[in-house]
């Protein structure tokens, strides 16, 4: 784990595929919701997770999921990409 992940956390998008490749959020890990489980070992519960999801419905299934399977400090970008972007910050690609 990077020095910066340890302090900062990591952010995860449980966005599709298709959602990814329209645009990201810089330095964030692509991990769909449905594979979260299957992936959730290369993550060190004691750090902070940020999930993002479009609007925030799925990223809070995922932050349910991985709060009941000990992860510390799990949270749900609210509104998601979507309000991301409202708010006029940058997307990735």
């Amino acid at each position: 784990m990077r020095r910066e992940e340890e302090r900062y956390g990591f952010v995860i998008l449980v966005r599709t595929a298709g959602e990814f490749a329209r645009g990201t959020i810089a330095g964030a890990q692509h991990v769909e919701l449905g594979t979260l489980p299957a992936k959730a070992d290369a993550f060190d519960p004691s750090s902070p997770v940020v999930l993002v999801c479009q609007s925030g419905a799925r990223s809070a299934q995922g932050c349910a999921w991985m709060d009941q399977r000990g992860f510390q400090r799990v949270y749900n970008l609210g509104g998601g990409i979507a309000g991301w972007t409202r708010a006029g910050l940058p997307l990735a690609s």
